[in-house]
């Protein structure tokens, strides 16, 4: 494959000029739509149960439901990988599947380092197979599909472990962001740093049990992005692909660190220009949700040069469009849907592009409005309060704008991949996950 081109499209990213014993196997997912999971901030929760010899049996005796009974266990992998499609059951289990396989075959190394390691490398496997779409596996797979890649061929079943290496990125990157939201839970589970602190803190054990957590979340974190790297490399691919899987994996992997600290920084700083927000979009979001994992099944297939432009063209856009939509969900989501509090953006003070278009606006229009928005936002907001700025927000035409900018990226996105040479079936179901990812409801 020709080097990697440079991408022309980062100009997305500015304001216009004007404006781990053993245990039951994989849950399967019942999920049967075409969709991508929420970003850093809304991804899905863990519960780190200790074993007991109920857990323990079920288990063994190959039980119809996992020990927690949370969902069912997952048969054996499938040998069959031309009826994997994105999003759909079948694909999900085939990539945790993968998963599982990968952390059965890390005991022989985990167990020697001692109990707490063995809980440690148990709370990631329990993270990370708790439940997800697996949307960045799905679309690496894809992306390999359409660059040419044969389901039918030799290199499937490599290619789809390669791919799900990807959610222990995610894994990494969820719990890092937890610490650093000081987030206390994860769809209605304790987070890793804080199921670490309530285990301290029964055990009533030396030191501070917050910090004791958060030592050990971060290590579990740091776990599955080692982890990740020995998953690719222990795939099966052929060294010629690992050789041009690598650096896009590397480019990925600083990307969404840099996307992170990004985040961080504009939030310290004060950063509330929309340049700023659509640049963290860019990074933490799009970047390692939809254009990196596309590029990389792209690596994998060797293709040309144009089709990994066209890639990361329509990875940026609709990777950004997909944040965008978080961030209106963030404020005006229903909470039994998003499973994420009403409001809970305005509360937590997340310097979106929403805000950031509120801001703009309230500055030039409504210096009233400018200054209940930045004295509002990171507070212990009422029910009633957010219902009052959610009517701010609207009255501003921030909402409006928000929602032309999902569109018009959507059409730039699609546009990309119809003009491509991706293969036919792959062009549409690329249209099928981005018209999901901007139009959903969670």
């Amino acid at each position: 494959m020709s080097a990697t081109p440079s991408n022309p499209h980062d100009r997305r990213c500015q304001a216009p000029e004007t404006s781990l014993p053993p245990r039951a196997r994989a849950p399967a997912q019942s999920t049967t739509s075409t969709t991508l999971e929420a970003p850093l901030s809304a991804g899905t929760g863990i519960q780190t149960p200790r074993n007991t010899p109920s857990t323990e049996a079920a288990a063994s005796a190959g039980s119809s439901t996992a020990a927690n009974g949370d969902a069912p266990i997952a048969d054996a992998p499938t040998d069959d990988y031309t009826t994997l499609k994105a999003g759909t059951p079948a694909f999900v289990h085939a990539v945790e599947a993968a998963l599982t396989d990968f952390f059965h075959a890390q005991r022989p190394t985990v167990e020697p380092l001692g109990e707490i390691f063995v809980q440690a490398a148990e709370a990631l496997e329990l993270f990370v197979l708790r439940g997800g779409k697996r949307t960045r596996p799905a679309f690496a797979w894809t992306g390999w599909l359409g660059a040419g890649g044969d389901a039918a061929g030799p290199d499937a079943a490599a290619v789809l472990k390669a791919c799900a290496a990807l959610e222990l990125v995610q894994a990494c990157a969820l719990i890092h962001d937890d610490i650093i939201d000081s987030s206390r839970t994860r769809r209605r589970f304790p987070t890793v740093h804080v199921d670490f602190e309530q285990r301290h803190r029964e055990r009533d054990w030396a030191g501070d049990s917050a910090h004791f957590g958060a030592s050990v979340a971060i290590l579990v974190g740091d776990l599955a992005l080692a982890w990740a790297d020995d998953m690719v490399h222990a795939s099966g691919l052929d060294p010629a692909a690992i050789a041009r899987f690598a650096p896009v994996w590397a480019q990925m992997r600083t990307e969404v660190l840099g996307g992170q600290l990004l985040d961080i920084n504009g939030e310290a700083g004060g950063d509330e220009s929309v340049a700023a927000a659509l640049r963290i979009n860019r990074y933490k979001t799009a970047a390692y949700t939809v254009e990196r994992p596309l590029h990389l099944g792209a690596a994998i297939a060797d293709a040309e040069p144009k089709l990994v432009e066209d890639y990361r063209t329509f990875g940026t856009d609709i990777g950004i469009a997909f944040q965008l939509r978080d961030d209106l969900l963030g404020v005006f989501g229903d909470p039994e849907v998003t499973g994420k509090p009403s409001g809970d953006d305005l509360r937590e003070g997340k310097r979106t592009v929403l805000i950031a278009e509120a801001l703009q606006r309230a500055d030039s229009i409504d210096p009233a409005a400018a200054t209940l928005l930045r004295t509002s936002l990171g507070t212990d907001l009422s029910a009633d309060q957010v219902a009052h700025l959610r009517a701010v927000l609207t009255d501003l035409g921030a909402v409006d704008e928000v929602e032309r900018r999902i569109s018009d990226l959507t059409e730039q996105g699609l546009a990309a991949i119809e003009s491509s040479s991706a293969t036919a079936a792959m062009k549409e179901q690329l249209r099928a996950m981005a018209l999901s990812a901007t139009r959903r409801a969670a």
